[in-house]
């Protein structure tokens, strides 16, 4: 049986995970410096101990409504062939293992840009967890 890890997170109501190899760390709310003229996916900038590192809505970037109850995001650091990005999500779930029998292709239900940004999905005793392309999610347009 092959199994894998995911880092496990919420954007929204979706339930979320990346292979937790690409993960730098997960950290609290972090003071975000707004860059000019970049795509509404980019929130900005945030200093990660004296290091630069993009912002990333991933609420935005799945297409899904902005968080209007004012929680702040938490981030999900990714390293990259290019650096680190940070992922804003809404909040932390758990490291899972999971069975990669189990994977199964996105859901119909799923539309629009999410639909390409999801590899796939496992189906867990009352979850779905949807496995996020954190090489696609990345490519944002400018």
């Amino acid at each position: 049986m092959s199994t894998k890890q995911l880092a496990t997170f919420y954007a929204a109501d979706r339930f979320l995970g990346i292979e937790v190899t690409r993960v730098q760390e997960v950290i609290r709310y972090q003071e975000i410096t707004r860059a000019p003229l970049a795509p509404g996916e980019i929130r900005g900038l945030i200093n990660l101990r004296g290091i630069i590192v993009v912002a990333l809505d991933l609420r935005r970037r799945l297409g899904l409504e902005d968080d209007t109850e004012g929680a702040p995001p938490m981030n999900v650091v990714v390293r990259t062939d290019d650096g680190l990005v940070s992922f804003l999500v809404d909040r932390i779930g758990d490291v899972l293992e999971v069975d990669e029998e189990r994977f199964e292709e996105p859901p119909e239900t799923l539309r629009g840009t999410a639909r390409e940004l999801i590899r796939g999905a496992y189906k867990l005793d009352g979850a779905l967890l949807l496995e996020l392309d954190t090489d696609r999610a990345l490519e944002v347009a400018a």
